[in-house]
């Protein structure tokens, strides 16, 4: 589990193919301390394991062809910059936001405007990952943990601030570049528990639901 704060930058110094999948080499500007193999650390928000250490600042990982499918880890290359974030301690406070490192999908910059003293990225987005999104909602853009200022069914729009631009590789972005994003975990767990139908459970076919889509628009929830 993570935080979307990002603790610093790596860079790629090793991308080999394994099969389908690719062991990657990364570089972090910061120390590795008390970091063992077998360790969870978020790439660009995708949650992958230690499988090498070296010198405190150098570590392997192993990343498979779902991973690479579904993230945008497979288009790294020697020398590009990715965020970092070890595992969430639970005695840290949660800073950000409750991320799990399972990325839902890619999207795309459409467009990256400049207001006051921020930056206003506009990213493409399907429904499928649309559908749990809301204005002041959270979203991790990249493993970085950002406010939703505001969406629509094929977009998000976030405000990043010069901290965050420093800190992270979002700054480094452009119109066209494919970004990994993971929802919020919480708003998927709800969906679940609110719609969970007979097609889920089958041997619960004829079992009322305590609640329900109908109950919630009677009670006036939604």
């Amino acid at each position: 589990m993570f935080t979307g704060i990002i603790e610093g930058f790596g860079v790629v110094v090793e991308t080999t193919s394994s099969g389908l999948g690719k062991r990657l080499g990364f570089n972090s500007d910061f120390t590795l301390e008390n970091t063992n193999i077998g360790d969870s650390i978020a790439v660009n928000g995708a949650c992958l394991t230690v499988v090498a250490l070296k010198n405190h600042k150098q570590f392997q990982a192993d990343v498979s062809p779902e991973t690479l499918r579904t993230t945008n880890l497979g288009n790294l290359r020697i020398g590009q910059q990715v965020n970092l974030e070890r595992a969430l301690r639970l005695t840290q406070r949660i800073d950000g936001h409750l991320v799990s490192g399972h990325i839902d999908g890619i999207s795309e910059i459409k467009h990256i405007a400049t207001k006051g003293n921020a930056w206003i990225i506009t990213i493409g987005v399907s429904s499928d990952l649309s559908r749990y999104m809301i204005q002041k909602g959270s979203v991790a853009v990249d493993g970085v943990s950002l406010t939703i200022n505001e969406c629509g069914v094929d977009f998000f729009q976030v405000a990043v601030i010069p901290h965050t631009a420093q800190k992270t590789t979002i700054a480094l972005k452009k119109q066209g570049d494919l970004v990994n994003i993971e929802t919020d975990l919480i708003g998927k767990y709800i969906e679940k528990f609110v719609t969970n139908s007979a097609k889920a459970n089958p041997k619960h076919a004829g079992a009322k639901k305590s609640i329900d889509l109908e109950l919630l628009q009677k009670t006036g929830f939604i």
